[in-house]
């Protein structure tokens, strides 16, 4: 493949048609997160003390990190070590990318939990640039969960596995085998049923269940069939179902079982149940109408 040209132009500022938002994530207390999209913009070389680990959406990045130089595109992923040189600059149209900047104290608690073992030592990535659609995907689905804001124990969840994943895959740890653990997924399990319309953490499902994060979605997963917030959306939709039999609207039983609106508890509801929340609920109104005698 032949590979462009770079023509980059240094800005102080961010240029017309370049946009870029950092915010917070709820559960990792200290992580930045970045989306940007950028034609023109072109990072100076840098470090920073945290690692870099991000996603490409659209277009192709190159950037110059350990003496090499490397393009990303969609499918990509870019993972850059603690205090590695680097830049970055948009190829042609340009690019789009979900970042993260996660301390090497929280990389280590990913590791230790994947490998079950203390990991001490600052885990490194062999490759700044891997392409791992499968890993850009995990990332990518659990940045937007955590940018949207609309249910932060999903984008919480999805962000430890797409960490512990690259760590696996690009870092070199080996994932220790699972064991039964009934009596910690139960504690849990008992806790979301009761307190499914709450915004549970994952770090607060953890220290019920006396496991590290990761350990609890991998055990919960095995033990159960699906993860710690799939449960709870799992449950929400039970929940409201029996509202809906009582004839609540839609809007009203979205709010009671903890759902961001009524759109979040639509696409839920349909994944399970094939129908819409209202129909669902104009099926049994309408069938309590006719058994009801009208004398």
């Amino acid at each position: 493949m032949t590979l462009p040209i770079i023509q980059r132009d240094a800005l102080g500022v961010l240029a017309d048609g370049d946009q870029a938002r950092f915010f917070g994530a709820p559960g990792f207390p200290g992580l930045d997160c970045l989306t940007a999209s950028f034609r023109r913009h072109a990072y100076a070389f840098h470090a920073h003390e945290t690692y870099t680990i991000g996603n490409i959406d659209a277009g192709c990045e190159t950037w110059m990190s350990r003496g090499e130089r490397h393009y990303a595109g969609p499918g990509w992923l870019g993972l850059v070590n603690p205090l590695d040189v680097h830049d970055g600059a948009p190829v042609g149209e340009g690019y789009a990318y979900r970042m993260t900047y996660p301390t090497v104290e929280l990389m280590q608690a990913v590791a230790s939990a994947v490998s079950g073992r203390r990991v001490t030592a600052t885990p490194l990535f062999r490759q700044s640039a891997v392409h791992d659609p499968r890993g850009a995907r995990l990332f990518a689905q659990a940045h937007r969960w955590l940018e949207s804001g609309a249910d932060p124990l999903a984008g919480e969840e999805r962000l430890h596995r797409a960490y512990a994943h690259v760590l696996v895959r690009h870092g070199g740890f080996a994932p220790i085998n699972l064991g039964r653990e009934a009596g910690p997924v139960a504690r849990v399990r008992e806790t979301i049923e009761a307190r499914f319309a709450e915004q549970l953490q994952l770090s607060e499902l953890a220290g019920i269940a006396r496991l590290s994060t990761h350990h609890l979605i991998r055990v919960f997963r095995a033990e159960v069939g699906l993860t710690p917030h799939a449960y709870v959306i799992d449950v929400r939709v039970r929940r409201a179902q029996a509202l809906l039999r009582r004839g609540a609207s839609p809007a009203d039983a979205a709010a009671r079982v903890g759902f961001a609106d009524q759109a979040h508890l639509t696409h839920a509801f349909k994944a399970r149940l094939g129908v819409p929340p209202g129909a669902y609920r104009r099926a049994h109104v309408e069938s309590c109408r006719i058994m009801t005698p009208s004398w």
